[in-house]
């Protein structure tokens, strides 16, 4: 009995299945974003072409992988955010930040929508040089656009920390909950009131 032959081939058949993975085979870039409920911006970003993986979590903090029953408590410093890893020939740093302010309240502090406290605070991690001055302009902008203060914060990124799996894809995995939830939470109605029609962009579905 020979087993050679049949690693060897099984190797090869792992190799080209890696090599034609889309989120393998593309070299990807990384962004962070804090917009209110992690479930919410997963949602607003699994839409956008080039968007290769979204995944909730918690940065900002001083505590070492956090829980999220931990976070809610309060005293970590953690904010819910979502980390968008990217294929950048085929969507920017520019266009994920575009997407960003259209699907949070600018002017809100401490809270997103219907979500109370520091958690929830909108943030932009920029997590090089490149991204900072993006971010800072795109801030800038929206400063501009509606000649007011922006509470959303610029933030030096340190760590990311994913959240446990029940609140990973949750819009997806629990969608009746989650849309009673959105819903409830006139998430929709406020980002519309502020954006128009550029409110919560539509992307690939």
């Amino acid at each position: 009995m020979t087993s050679t032959p049949t690693g060897r081939r099984w190797g090869t058949i792992l190799l080209i299945a890696a090599l034609t993975s889309p989120a393998l085979a593309a070299e990807t870039e990384s962004a962070v974003f804090a917009g209110g409920c992690f479930w919410c911006m997963e949602q607003a970003y699994d839409k956008v072409e080039g968007v290769v993986e979204t995944t909730s979590g918690f940065s900002g903090g001083h505590v070492e992988d956090p829980t999220y029953e931990q976070v809610s408590a309060g005293g970590t410093g953690h904010i819910e955010v979502v980390k968008v890893d990217y294929d950048p020939d085929t969507v920017d740093y520019a266009t994920l930040l575009h997407v960003f302010w259209r699907n949070i309240d600018p002017f809100a502090v401490d809270r997103q929508f219907c979500d109370e406290g520091r958690t929830y605070q909108s943030a932009l991690f920029p997590m090089n040089e490149r991204q900072r001055k993006l971010a800072e302009a795109s801030h800038q902008a929206v400063a501009e656009r509606f000649d007011r203060d922006i509470a959303t914060e610029i933030i030096d990124f340190e760590a990311f920390y994913p959240a446990g799996d029940y609140h990973q894809n949750f819009y997806e995995e629990n969608s009746m909950r989650y849309n009673y939830y959105k819903s409830a939470c006139g998430r929709s109605e406020r980002l519309e009131e502020i954006w128009g029609n550029e409110a919560e962009p539509s992307g690939r579905h």
